[in-house]
């Protein structure tokens, strides 16, 4: 009873192809490095915001998918709005953002 070793390598070739596969990034989703990166700006970005004195809120939610930021929620004036682009863009990490934030009549 001897078995074959060709259908076993190729049962293993194709089962590896799909576990790094599940791993890879594609156009529509993150590969799990650069997931765990996103995760890491959000929370450097938060931080930030937090620290900054002029923006002290907690009404401003954050995102991050591919490097770029997200920013939503609603602030009080203008400056504010300005000031938190200012603030993201000075997070290692952060490609670009894009700032949603509303300014509240």
């Amino acid at each position: 009873m001897g078995l074959s070793i060709k259908p076993l390598a190729a049962a293993l070739a194709l089962g590896s192809l799909f576990v790094f596969s599940a791993c890879a990034e594609t156009k529509t989703s993150e590969s799990t490095g650069q997931y765990l990166d996103d995760t890491g700006i959000t929370s450097k970005v938060k931080a930030k915001i937090l620290q900054d004195d002029q923006l002290k809120v907690l009404q401003i939610g954050v995102s991050t998918y591919k490097g770029v930021v997200q920013l939503s929620g609603f602030v009080d004036n203008a400056a504010m709005k300005a000031r938190a682009t200012q603030v993201v863009k000075t997070v290692e990490g952060v490609e670009s953002v894009e700032n949603d934030l509303v300014v509240k009549p």
